[in-house]
């Protein structure tokens, strides 16, 4: 499919693209919604600028286009919708932890993890809270291929320890005007394979996060440790990395099966309000499990 809608840039070699065209506030015809949804799954995360005066309502019937809203276990909605979150941190909340502010994958302890994530800017800083964007394709294809035939038949354990009694997200605490909430169905361990396949791009992404890979399978977290540090430090790799700078109404949409992301706190004594949804994806395929998939096609 060639673009006909929508004008798509590359911003750099690891991952990500502007996309200039589509007017969020309004409703969009299927071609347009497939030409986004394939620089998506080309680009790994796409943005849109200047969607100024988008509402929760329009931003929950954009999102909608690309799947079913995806399970927020932390965090209630807000009462124009509640599958769109508010994400914010005050000007006076200083050097708090921030909400999202290490490299992770969306809500990667659940059972079906988000596909996709979709973030609009609300209110901004005037300088600070950038955020990074890592592909975790590229992380894979730049491992060893003895390390990459290890991964491949390795599943870990993922826990929300973010959320638990006692650490930065079990309330509200550091974000008082967010509405985290503590959800105890959600705090049991998941397994996960630690390369998954993306069943859209058949490509292989590894899949570890230092918010909430915990172990792998089998193994202790001191046992784990060394090899999990590795993957936490290379799946960050510069040339891996976007960094998007946000402006007024901007959206950034992101595919969490291939990418990690970090949102940066350097914006102290000023507010930052975003809003976000989810949209719910598949349980991650192992290698070797894809080809069961493409067979039953």
């Amino acid at each position: 499919m060639s673009y006909q809608r929508i004008a798509v840039r590359r911003m750099t070699g690891g991952c990500g693209a502007e996309i200039d065209g589509p007017d969020l506030r309004k409703p969009l015809d299927e071609q347009t919604v497939a030409e986004i949804r394939k620089a998506l799954i080309e680009n790994c995360c796409v943005f849109l600028r200047g969607q100024e005066g988008m509402t929760d309502l329009d931003q929950a019937r954009f999102a909608g286009y690309f799947g079913t809203f995806g399970r927020d276990p932390f965090v209630e909605g807000e009462e124009t919708h509640p599958s769109v979150l508010k994400v914010a941190k005050e000007a006076d909340e200083g050097r708090n932890p921030t909400f999202g502010g290490n490299w992770h994958s969306d809500w990667s302890f659940l059972e079906t993890p988000p596909a996709f994530t979709f973030l609009h800017a609300r209110e901004l800083p005037p300088y600070g809270g950038d955020t990074m964007f890592a592909n975790q394709y590229l992380a894979y294809e730049t491992l060893s291929e003895g390390l990459r035939k290890t991964l491949d038949g390795l599943r870990a354990v993922y826990w929300a320890k973010a959320y638990a009694k006692g650490a930065a997200f079990y309330d509200n605490r550091n974000a008082r005007s967010m509405k985290v909430r503590h959800d105890e169905s959600a705090m049991a361990e998941m397994t996960h394979p630690i390369v998954r396949v993306h069943p859209e791009s058949g490509r292989r992404a590894l899949f570890a996060n230092v918010a909430y890979t915990v172990r792998f399978e089998g193994m202790t977290e001191a046992e784990s440790l060394p090899l999990l540090k590795y993957l936490y430090e290379h799946s960050a790799r510069p040339e891996f990395v976007c960094r998007f700078t946000w402006s007024p109404g901007a959206m950034a949409i992101w595919d969490n099966r291939c990418l990690v992301h970090f949102a940066i706190n350097d914006y102290a004594g000023y507010r930052r309000e975003l809003r976000r949804t989810t949209i719910r994806g598949e349980k991650p395929i192992a290698v070797g499990e894809d080809t069961n998939l493409r067979a039953a096609e």
